[in-house]
């Protein structure tokens, strides 16, 4: 069988002493590719991405998977994948879009390039005066702000204009701060799910009471959603934008707008949970796509 590896970290690999409170989400996507994978004659290893590079040797092709930590460690995840592509080892999402999808500020190529985004400033740091000033620009009074390289809404703060922090506090990252959208707690984000740029399966994420935070972390909630021709469009346009061919997975997170339109809030496209619960067949499609890259 041919080997294809799948990205870990030490808190989503089922060894590790304590694991994340999402690493539920890591055993139900390798439940769902395992299976798929081994018919299609790939056999699946689970490993951490900090292992020593010779221990992927004999690997065909080594997904990113649930390398959740990456984003503290940036500069070292970059120059591993890097080094596993030098010893021949395909790499997806490979290095190149992946350094170009790590610090959010890809959001602002995206916008020259056609699509919809949230309105957006981008700072070093923040500090209350920072914050009352975007408020005053995005004539809001609540607003967030979350770190340019960073995953799962960590760090990331919701300031209320009668209620800033006391002067001398800053956010400690280079941010992007922007207003909050009552839509997250009506609607919910949608997500739709891309194999080899073809649309797979959408989601509808919704916070937990009292929350704005929609993943499963924070008590988020996920159902299957359908979602019509033009909001599949909307989405499909995103992956269109890509200043690269389309890679071998990607998720592209959305808010709908006040006007009804949706406007994407990320590209997901290093390591995103891709919801199998809601795409029954995301194994098949991704055993079958990357039989194709190794074949």
């Amino acid at each position: 069988m041919t080997a294809i590896g799948f990205l870990a970290c030490e808190t989503t690999l089922p060894s590790a002493g304590e694991r994340r409170g999402d690493a539920f989400e890591h055993d139900l996507m390798i439940a769902a590719l395992e299976p798929a994978f081994a018919a299609k004659g790939l056999e699946l290893r689970v490993i951490d991405w900090e292992a020593p590079l010779a221990e992927f040797d004999g690997l065909a092709l080594v997904m990113l998977g649930t390398a959740w930590d990456y984003q503290d460690k940036a500069e070292a995840f970059l120059a591993k994948l890097e080094g596993l592509e030098k010893r021949g080892i395909i790499v997806c999402n490979s290095s190149s879009p992946v350094r170009w999808n790590a610090s959010k500020t890809y959001l602002k190529e995206l916008a020259l390039r056609g699509a919809r985004t949230i309105p957006t400033i981008w700072l070093n740091d923040v500090t209350p005066a920072d914050a009352q000033s975007a408020m005053n620009e995005f004539e809001c009074d609540t607003l967030v702000v979350k770190r340019q390289v960073g995953a799962g809404a960590i760090d990331q703060v919701l300031l209320r204009r009668e209620a800033l922090p006391e002067t001398g506090w800053t956010f400690g990252h280079r941010a992007m701060l922007q207003p909050f959208l009552p839509a997250i707690a009506e609607e919910g984000e949608l997500s739709f799910i891309f194999i080899d740029g073809a649309f797979s399966h959408a989601l509808r994420k919704v916070p937990a009471a009292g929350d704005y935070r929609i993943q499963s972390l924070y008590g988020g909630i996920e159902s299957v959603y359908a979602p019509s021709a033009d909001e599949a469009d909307a989405a499909a346009a995103i992956i269109r934008a890509l200043p690269f061919p389309a890679p071998l997975y990607a998720r592209i997170d959305m808010l709908r707008a006040e006007d009804g339109g949706l406007m994407v809030m990320e590209a997901e496209m290093i390591e995103p949970y891709l919801y199998p619960e809601q795409g029954p067949d995301l194994g098949e499609k991704l055993a079958a796509a990357v039989l194709q890259r190794v074949s």
